[in-house]
């Protein structure tokens, strides 16, 4: 297992070393239960992507399509749910729901060439998009209301980096075990992971909130529906929902485009598997780099609003060398990368690595409800409508003859709204200001500036 370790955390300054003591060891579990969801997720992704790649990018519309509807109906059930139990019976529900359906897949794989690869790549595909969208957000959810606001700019690029370990972790141990298992018996091992994790938030929940500790057994309340309603009459989470579209839909560009670069260059379920656990690899390399360096310099010295900023110029950079050089390659320690690659691995390292822990720290300023339902719904189906409608845009441009250095370019224009977008964001008139602990209130009301 990966061991990291951090500097000092920073503390408020009236903070007592009782509470200091209390903020180290949540961040430290926050941390290592972070390592074990995202080695689950990491393990089964390229699982996922080897089916995704064994269809090409055509099919992705169907699949997202699915995922989207999915999300919608699932939307009013977590609502429920968040509305009745409280935080430790809600994550115990959900996450041993998704360690079940893990143990419940192998055998489906293990007859994988007998169901067909788009077959059961519809049901995986919407299934994993689930596990990754509602067991993630959940985390962050139950990390947004365990911190303060002050605190969450120091930790949570902290808290971060201990997924990106773990996202390091999940693809060297699926390289490693592929080979020698297959496919099929890395869900148990997925399976896990996400067990340790649900013991370790479960503990988190109820031994160290640095809030207000006596909430652990709280009922949050509100209406089932709120998620979608607060949308509607909170500026911050339209800023959220239209830079989750944006930004997101360029690294569900260059995935796409991946599909069908995968389909034509490895027709082996095995070597696909690979290769995108490869991907997924460089990815979070560069993300933890990211969190070791950058990040957390930016969150804690300049807040969010750089923190927001700078992964979306440099998807705008990466999006117009790749509408220079179209399906161009670069030659690194000898081996030969394509800039596809380079596009999709850089998009998602300053996603993963910058942009959300940064999202996360404001979520800290806004009323609890807004923390689980607003921000799941945001992070569920208005991620999955975007990813439908770039997917089915790369389709239709690819049935026109548009070739990818021009699907580049329409994606760098699109960068270059979401700049501004996410400069807007970290300043929507609604968030709370960070002096203030809890709200048990929204804000007071102040004018859209949507």
């Amino acid at each position: 297992m990966l061991v990291f370790s951090h500097p000092p955390l920073e503390t408020p300054v009236n903070a007592s070393p009782p509470a200091a003591a209390k903020e180290g060891m949540a961040s430290t579990l926050s941390a290592l239960a972070f390592f074990f969801v995202m080695t689950a997720y990491y393990i089964v992704r390229p699982v996922r992507d080897q089916l995704s790649g064994a269809v090409g990018s055509q099919s992705l519309p169907m699949f997202y399509l699915s995922v989207f509807c999915v999300m919608l109906l699932l939307t009013p059930v977590f609502g429920a749910l968040v509305s009745r139990f409280a935080r430790k019976q809600l994550l115990g529900w959900s996450y041993s729901f998704f360690i079940a359906c893990l143990l419940a897949f192998v055998p489906a794989f293990l007859a994988q060439d007998r169901i067909g690869a788009r077959e059961l790549g519809v049901v995986f595909f919407v299934w994993v998009s689930v596990f990754n969208l509602f067991v993630v957000s959940l985390f962050w959810s139950l990390m947004a209301d365990l911190f303060h606001s002050v605190q969450a700019r120091s930790v949570f690029p902290l808290i971060a980096l201990g997924g990106m370990a773990g996202a390091i972790f999940g693809p060297i141990v699926t390289k490693l075990l592929v080979q020698v298992i297959g496919v099929a018996p890395l869900l148990v091992v997925s399976a896990v992971a996400l067990s340790i994790a649900l013991g370790l938030l479960l503990t988190l929940s109820s031994r160290h909130d640095c809030r207000e500790p006596q909430r652990r057994d709280e009922v949050i309340g509100g209406s089932l529906w709120a998620g979608i309603k607060e949308l509607w009459t909170r500026p911050f989470l339209r800023y959220m929902a239209i830079l989750m579209v944006l930004g997101d839909g360029i690294g569900t560009l260059a995935y796409a485009l991946m599909a069908d670069y995968t389909k034509l260059h490895f027709p082996d379920r095995v070597a696909r598997t690979s290769f995108y656990n490869d991907l997924d690899l460089a990815t979070n390399i560069l993300g933890a780099v990211l969190q070791l360096t950058l990040a957390r310099w930016l969150l804690v010295r300049k807040g969010a609003v750089w923190a927001l900023v700078v992964p979306s110029l440099v998807n705008l950079l990466l999006l117009l060398a790749l509408a220079l050089t179209g399906m161009g390659s670069i030659t690194l320690f000898g081996a030969t990368i394509p800039l596809l690659a380079i596009t999709l691995v850089g998009s998602r390292g300053f996603a993963y690595g910058m942009t959300k822990p940064a999202t996360d720290t404001l979520y800290t300023r806004v009323p609890r409800e807004t923390r689980y339902k607003g921000k799941n719904f945001v992070e569920t189906a208005i991620w999955r409508f975007g990813d439908v409608v770039v997917t089915i845009g790369v389709s239709l441009l690819g049935t026109l003859g548009v070739a990818v250095s021009g699907m580049a370019g329409i994606g760098a224009g699109i960068a270059s709204v979401a700049t501004w977008v996410a400069a807007r964001a970290a300043k929507s008139p609604d968030l709370l200001p960070e002096q203030q602990v809890d709200p048990a209130k929204p804000a007071p009301a102040q004018p859209a500036q949507a």
